[in-house]
C-alpha cells in the first residue's frame, strides 16, 4: 500500500510531525550509511558513450524527468543523437527495452519512460550497465540518465542535480535536512553536492526568482534556473483535478496559478495505480460539478486505456531561463570524438 508524501517532510520547523521524526531517526542514520557505502565501493563501467545523469537530493518531486526530456531534446537539436535510460520504476519488464508508446503501459516499463519516450529514444533496464550498453550498441551518442544520482554503477561524465526552487513559509525543498524515512532527503546535502556537477533550481511557473538564502545551499557549482511552465492552457470551465506524485499540492497550485476554475482536487500518492473504485468516486463527483477531470501527463499514463478519453491530460515542461547556456553545459559532457560528430554534422 502507497502513502502519501507527509507535509512535515518539507518544514524546516522540526516541530511539525516532532514525534514521527524522533522515532524514525534511528532508520535515517541506517539509510544514510547504506546510501554512503554502496556508492564508497562502488566501480562505475564506462558503457562506451557519455553519460549525463539528472538525478535529485530527495525523495521524488524535483521535476527530474521535464528537466531530462529538456535535456534530450536540447541534445538531440544539436545533432546529438542523445537517449534517455530509466530504471522504469513501476513497470513490469526488467531487461533492456526500448520504450514505445504504441505498444507499452506503464505496468510494462513505468510512467516516466513513457514521458520521456516522448521527447526521443527511451531505454528501461533494472541493470542499469546492461540498458546503457543496449542503448549504445543501437546507436546512443549519448545517454541522459533519469533519477540516477544515487546510482553510482555507471561513469558519468556530467551529474545534474535538480532541486525544487519552491520556498513558502518554512516549506523547504530539504525540509529540515533529514534523510528518508525521517525527511525527504536520500542522503545528506553535503554528501550529494559533493558528487554533482552542477544544479538545476526548477521554479513554479509564476515564482518571481530564486530565493537567495536557498542559492547560498550551493556554493560555488554551477547554477542554471528553469520554469515549470504549462505546456498547454487548463480547459475553460469546471474542472476537478487529481494527481499521484510526490507533492500533489504543487499540481494544485500551479492549475490555481493558470486560472483553471478548479471545484476540488484530490491527492493521490506517488506512482499510485489508479483502482476502478477511485476513478469511478472522481467521475461520479466530477459528474456533480459538471466539472472534466483533469490529470499530470504522468498520471494520464497510468490510466486504464478505457479511462483516458475521460480525463484530460495537463502537460508541463521545463523552460531554462538561459537555454543555450544550459545546451552548452550538456554538450560539455561529450569527449572529443562526440566534438568531432557535432562539427561534421
Amino acid at each position: 500500500m502507497k502513502l502519501n508524501t507527509p507535509r512535515w517532510w518539507y518544514s524546516r520547523d522540526a516541530r511539525h510531525g516532532a514525534v514521527a521524526r524522533t522515532l524514525l531517526k534511528p532508520l535515517s542514520w541506517a539509510w544514510a550509511a547504506a546510501t554512503a557505502r554502496r556508492i564508497a565501493r562502488a566501480v562505475p563501467v564506462d558503457p562506451g558513450v557519455p553519460i549525463i545523469s539528472v538525478g535529485n537530493l530527495t525523495v521524488g518531486g524535483s521535476g527530474k524527468t521535464p528537466v531530462t526530456r529538456e535535456a534530450i531534446r536540447l541534445l538531440r537539436e544539436a545533432g546529438i543523437d542523445a537517449h534517455g535510460l530509466s530504471r522504469g520504476y513501476g513497470g513490469s519488464l526488467r531487461e533492456p527495452t526500448r520504450v514505445d508508446a504504441a505498444i507499452h503501459t506503464a505496468a510494462d516499463v513505468g510512467d516516466e519512460p513513457l514521458m520521456l519516450a516522448l521527447g526521443g529514444p527511451t531505454w528501461i533496464a533494472r541493470d542499469r550497465v546492461a540498458g546503457a550498453r543496449a542503448a549504445a550498441a543501437a546507436g546512443a551518442q549519448v545517454l541522459i540518465l533519469d533519477d540516477a544520482h544515487q546510482n553510482p554503477t555507471l561513469k558519468k561524465a556530467l551529474s545534474l542535480v535538480v532541486v525544487d526552487g519552491e520556498t513558502r513559509g518554512d516549506e523547504w525543498p530539504f525540509g529540515d535536512g533529514s534523510v528518508f524515512p525521517s525527511g525527504p532527503m536520500r542522503e545528506t546535502l553535503r554528501q550529494g553536492l559533493a558528487r554533482a556537477d552542477a544544479v538545476i533550481i526548477l521554479l513554479p511557473a509564476d515564482a518571481a526568482s530564486v530565493d537567495p538564502e536557498l542559492m547560498e545551499a550551493f556554493g560555488d557549482l554551477p547554477v542554471h534556473v528553469a520554469r515549470l511552465t504549462p505546456a498547454a492552457q487548463p480547459p475553460k470551465g469546471p474542472i476537478l483535478g487529481f494527481a499521484g506524485i510526490a507533492k500533489p499540492w504543487k499540481v494544485e497550485r500551479a492549475l490555481d496559478t493558470a486560472g483553471a476554475e478548479l471545484v476540488d482536487f484530490a491527492p493521490f500518492p506517488d506512482h499510485a495505480p489508479f483502482r476502478e473504485t477511485d476513478l469511478a468516486f472522481l467521475a461520479d463527483r466530477a459528474h456533480r460539478f459538471g466539472a472534466r477531470l483533469v490529470t499530470t501527463e504522468k498520471d494520464w499514463f497510468r490510466l486504464p486505456p478505457e479511462w483516458r478519453a475521460q480525463v484530460l491530460s495537463w502537460p508541463v515542461k521545463a523552460t531554462f531561463e538561459d537555454e543555450a547556456g544550459f545546451q552548452r553545459l550538456l554538450l560539455s559532457a561529450l569527449s572529443q570524438r562526440d566534438r568531432c560528430v557535432i562539427r561534421c554534422l
